[in-house]
């Protein structure tokens, strides 16, 4: 099942896309956003009307939000993929831990919105992720667990402004979180639809060039290695997003480096969930 929260005629809601249109299951339901949804476990309730409703708005006439409004928490999660750590050049070994840092639910926009470059930026990047959707609250979450604590999936491009990111010794937060300078989506599909078991096949496109490829065959901390270490210090709550890491070929490990320009059309694509697309934009 996919999942979708959308604004179409004024108003902002949540739904399930059906081919080519949308059952908008805040008219069909108690639970008025897919946070409610997810925090009240009602995802079997959503599944039984989105099988026997007819859809009640066109896929076209709707702007397409990230899949979950405000979460508590989204935790993204650095170098990730193999060979990463090789791209920075500094000789470092491999990390034992994952690398980790927040980002704030302003700092993204929905598939098809607008990707904004900040005007203090001349580093603009892009880097292609997928991200997990908590449904379930955990602490301490055992690994052979962890699948239980999964919603669904979606994808990223966790837009970046990479000179903002060395502003400090120890912190790339600035360069990660101007508003509206990341995407999540284009919706939420459901854990029951899709094998995570099986390597995901993650592909990044710039104006229809690929610059991403990879599997999470390459993943360095796997799904169920990333709740097991974050819930050590922290209580995922449902709703929440864990954004899992990108591969090698974002813009800035290019020679030389090649930044997001306005214009430019970033693609990020995974055949089981579907297709991230944002033209990015001058901030004005």
């Amino acid at each position: 099942m996919k999942l979708a929260t959308f604004t179409a005629a004024g108003r902002t809601s949540y739904g399930a896309v059906i081919g080519d249109g949308i059952v908008d299951l805040a008219m069909h339901l108690s639970h008025p956003t897919l946070l409610d949804l997810l925090r009240s476990g009602a995802l079997g309730e959503a599944k039984q009307v989105a099988s026997g409703t007819r859809p009640d708005v066109a896929l076209s006439d709707a702007t397409l939000h990230p899949p979950v409004h405000a979460p508590e928490k989204i935790l993204c999660i650095g170098v990730n993929y193999a060979n990463r750590n090789e791209e920075y050049k500094d000789g470092s070994a491999q990390a034992k831990y994952p690398s980790m840092f927040f980002r704030t639910p302003g700092s993204f926009v929905g598939s098809g919105q607008p990707l904004i470059r900040p005007k203090v930026t001349q580093q603009f990047d892009y880097e292609g992720e997928i991200a997990l959707i908590i449904g379930k609250d955990g602490r301490r979450i055992a690994k052979e667990r962890a699948h239980e604590h999964i919603a669904g999936y979606t994808l990223c491009n966790e837009g970046t402004a990479r000179e903002w990111t060395r502003h400090a010794k120890f912190n790339v937060t600035q360069g990660k979180n101007f508003d509206n300078s990341g995407s999540l989506g284009p919706w939420m599909v459901t854990a029951d639809a899709i094998d995570a078991s099986k390597p995901l096949h993650l592909t990044t496109k710039v104006n229809g060039e690929t610059r991403q490829d990879d599997t999470t065959a390459s993943l360095i901390f796997t799904f169920a290695d990333l709740l097991a270490y974050v819930t050590i210090f922290t209580t995922l709550k449902a709703g929440d997003v864990i954004v899992t890491g990108t591969p090698t070929g974002a813009g800035g490990r290019f020679d030389p480096p090649r930044w997001l320009v306005p214009g430019d059309v970033v693609e990020i694509a995974v055949p089981e969930i579907g297709t991230l697309r944002n033209k990015v934009v001058d901030e004005t």
